[in-house]
């Protein structure tokens, strides 16, 4: 990555677009706006042919900022007092972090196409995190999940077979690539589905301080057991790919678009799939600051961006999955042969979704963090 803050998790990737995909939408959608739309963005999201097709129809110009963090995204929104954007992404489980200040203004459904949203996304967001006492603040955009991604020349598994577990087997020195924030989860799914520390497949890690210390304590001290596996640490999209491009790892645990963009643009020898325990979901949420200058903008640009056409140029340019319904037919072959392989019969059903911070967790997560690093 070049910087963090302008490339980012969701890095900029290289598209597989079908000429025309954006003809249809914009032959039957109106707009009235125009003007300029401030949109704050993880790096990657909003790319070249979404922003031209927007501003061919709306006469709306899309000035955009990127980053790479949600902690950066609320830090720069935060010391701007909310303003300075009409529009920003944040993971839906990070919401609370912008309760505070009162950062988010509340969305008007009215104003949504909700027919346009994935009825399980739009109804779950809910519960992960999208609505405050009661009221919605943010709207399902995209999401993707950390799994598995190898070396298919060199491990061989069935379909739906890869495990948490195989990255710590014997004879993997210096091959295995994690991050360390979200590997403390993964062995935690892994040593409760093995009955060695039964954790509600994680979910104690949120019932208590004391929970979360115990069962951290219990994951720090099986990854330093098995720590020269460990070839690699990464924490955003470019270290992820270059974990395994330049760094020599053959297998660990990534984002779903590490793996389906080294198998579709580098190699088809990287695959990517959710491990049995189950995939680590996260939602990325579209949500309006405070201080939008251009709330009408933002309203016409969150339609826009979940309609099918627009959703599946998105999924195409980045291997992330789009909450726009209907989007499916639009995905290009590579992008839905990837889809399938990743996600077997039953592996959707089976995701760990990251629940909203507990206000002790992200702090405490951190300890372990740095424990696991310097074990």
């Amino acid at each position: 990555m070049a910087t963090e803050n302008t490339i980012g998790r969701r890095t900029l990737l290289k598209g597989a677009l079908a000429s025309g995909l954006a003809t249809p939408f914009l032959a039957r959608q109106a707009f009235a706006s125009s003007g300029e739309i401030k949109v704050f963005s993880w790096g990657g999201y909003i790319q070249p042919n979404m922003i031209e097709a927007f501003e061919k129809k709306t006469g709306t110009t899309v000035n955009l900022s990127t980053y790479g963090s949600n902690e950066e995204a609320n830090s720069k929104l935060r010391a701007a007092g909310g303003e300075g954007f009409d529009l920003i992404f944040p993971s839906v489980d990070n919401r609370p972090d912008y309760d505070d200040g009162n950062l988010l203004q509340e969305i008007d459904e009215s104003r949504i196409d909700t027919d346009q949203v994935q009825t399980a996304l739009w109804r779950n967001s809910l519960r992960l995190g999208a609505s405050h006492r009661g009221k919605r603040y943010l709207v399902p955009f995209n999401w993707g999940t950390e799994g598995i991604t190898y070396d298919s020349s060199v491990h061989d598994f069935e379909p739906g077979q890869v495990s948490y577990g195989d990255l710590w087997k014997d004879g993997l020195d210096g091959q295995v690539a994690v991050r360390q924030k979200s590997v403390l989860i993964a062995i935690a799914l892994y040593l409760d589905a093995t009955g060695e520390l039964p954790s509600d497949r994680g979910m104690d890690l949120y019932k208590s301080e004391a929970d979360t210390r115990r069962i951290f304590d219990a994951c720090v001290d099986f990854a330093a057991k098995h720590k020269k596996n460990i070839g690699a640490y990464w924490n955003n999209a470019t270290e992820a790919t270059g974990v395994f491009t330049d760094a020599g790892c053959t297998i660990g645990q990534t984002w779903d678009t590490t793996g389906i963009r080294l198998h579709i643009d580098v190699d088809p020898k990287w695959r990517y799939a959710v491990p049995k325990e189950g995939g680590l979901g996260w939602m990325d949420t579209v949500g309006i600051p405070s201080g939008a200058e251009n709330v009408d903008g933002a309203y016409e640009f969150i339609n826009f961006l979940l309609s099918p056409e627009i959703g599946a140029m998105h999924a195409n340019n980045t291997g992330y999955n789009t909450a726009a319904a209907g989007a499916t037919k639009y995905l290009s072959e590579a992008n839905r042969e990837a889809f399938d392989f990743a996600y077997p019969e039953g592996a959707i059903d089976n995701l760990w979704w990251w629940p909203v911070f507990t206000p002790w967790f992200s702090e405490v997560r951190q300890e372990y963090v740095e424990k696991l690093t310097n074990a």
